[in-house]
């Protein structure tokens, strides 16, 4: 569902080699790579593999004849409709061996980084526009008081940083969820990046979801279908969840010294979409330092990164970037970071007319038939040996446990004050100390 008033301006595709705004050299080697790793003959199959227009491919291969690098193979496919084959000639065996012992990319042509910085600004996760609407569709599903919508609309509008804090259990994860739904729309992800004669691999299918494409509607002026350029990928706009797993070298880039490539860090493929950092405070680094880490993304909108060779370089940082933590602010970070964190988001526990009303859905979706004399059992007896704190997390927990318990004993789904005291004996660990 495209939540957007007008589609992303799509990139337009090159009509000739300097349209790609590659060195020749660069794309002369990609070609003899390809045709050495995948051992295609045809324009239309290169033009589909290099990402790029039939005609530009051809002229890559008409400049490749005229060095010597490449032959017509003088047959023509009748498959393929009459088309001429093409091979590598000793020269170009050559050439692509070389060129693969420095970098084993082939493929898809690169995008050059400052290309792919115009087409970040031209769909921005700044340029979307929130509506009340929107994000409560998207937050359906969960019991949400008004007032956490009036906070998190302005948020995620913004496109700014958020950090949601606030006791376990509590939906911290779904609203993250919820808001990545929110977007809706999409972008032009690019295959691959280019950057001091260095490749770099973006698009991920990990982590990016190919849009359905849509016939061009002749009336449109932005025209997508078709027609843009192949080596972007269009895409919903990108998720990126993280939680305890998360270091700080997974923000750097990823060189792999065996096939010489560069693979893009998490916060590069997110870009244009959402980076959810769950559970802050369980990683092996600090929240402070990787807060640190982030104070340059955060304030300039831009990332610094560093090639191999130590050479550092700028790519665009468009991320909606999201903390959530158990912990209080306070007690993680000092107060220059807390600065630099643009909204703090507290999410409580639900009212205890809240947690009725999650209970009665759950019950509801699970099929377990609701008893009054044993939610006032529950109400009255069991909350108050915990000062009446309600979690969103625990009436799905509840009736899970009595469904089991009636599964093991062979009885229809029901609820009994008898087992919801079975259930709640899960919940919780007595404190005691174990004797060893």
């Amino acid at each position: 569902m495209n939540m957007q008033a007008a589609p992303v301006m799509a990139p337009p595709a090159p009509r000739s080699l300097d349209d790609t705004g590659l060195p020749t050299v660069v794309m002369r080697d990609i070609l003899l790579k390809t045709m050495f790793r995948r051992n295609l003959e045809q324009v239309t199959e290169l033009a589909r593999v290099l990402a790029l227009p039939v005609q530009v491919t051809q002229e890559l291969i008409d400049l490749c004849r005229t060095q010597r690098l490449i032959e017509a193979t003088g047959t023509l496919h009748a498959n393929s409709g009459g088309e001429m084959g093409y091979q590598l000639a000793d020269a170009g065996k050559a050439r692509a061996l070389d060129a693969l012992s420095q970098s084993e990319y082939y493929g898809a042509m690169p995008v050059p980084l400052e290309d792919y910085g115009q087409q970040v600004k031209r769909q921005s996760i700044r340029n979307i526009h929130m509506s009340r609407d929107q994000l409560t569709g998207a937050m359906g599903h969960l019991i949400l008081p008004p007032t956490l919508i009036d906070q998190l609309g302005p948020a995620v509008g913004s496109g700014r940083s958020i950090l949601m804090y606030g006791p376990p259990g509590n939906g911290k994860s779904s609203i993250s969820n919820g808001i990545r739904d929110a977007l809706g729309d999409t972008i032009f992800v690019p295959r691959a990046v280019f950057y001091s004669g260095q490749v770099i691999t973006v698009y991920d299918p990990i982590v990016h979801t190919v849009a359905e494409e849509l016939e061009d509607d002749p009336t449109q002026l932005r025209r997508t279908s078709n027609r843009y350029d192949r080596r972007y990928v269009l895409c919903e706009r990108p998720t990126v969840i993280t939680g305890g797993e998360l270091s700080l070298d997974m923000l750097d880039l990823v060189y792999n010294a065996t096939s010489r490539t560069y693979q893009a860090p998490l916060q590069l493929k997110s870009t244009g979409g959402v980076f959810i950092v769950d559970d802050l405070g369980r990683q092996k680094e600090p929240p402070q330092a990787l807060i640190n880490r982030w104070i340059v993304p955060l304030e300039e909108s831009k990332d610094i990164l560093a090639l191999q060779s130590g050479e550092k370089f700028e790519v665009p940082f468009d991320t909606l970037v999201i903390f959530s933590t158990n912990f209080h602010p306070n007690e993680i970070f000092d107060k220059a970071a807390l600065r630099r964190i643009f909204f703090k988001i507290k999410i409580d526990g639900p009212s205890q007319k809240d947690f009725l009303k999650i209970f009665a859905l759950v019950a509801k979706k699970k099929k377990m038939p609701l008893d009054e004399k044993t939610l006032v059992h529950l109400i009255k007896n069991k909350y108050p040996t915990i000062d009446n704190v309600y979690a969103n997390y625990q009436p799905i927990f509840l009736i899970d446990q009595m469904i089991a318990i009636c599964e093991f004993e062979g009885i229809p789904y029901q609820m009994t004050p008898e087992l919801i005291d079975r259930a709640w004996a899960n919940m919780f660990v007595k404190d005691e100390k174990i004797v060893k």
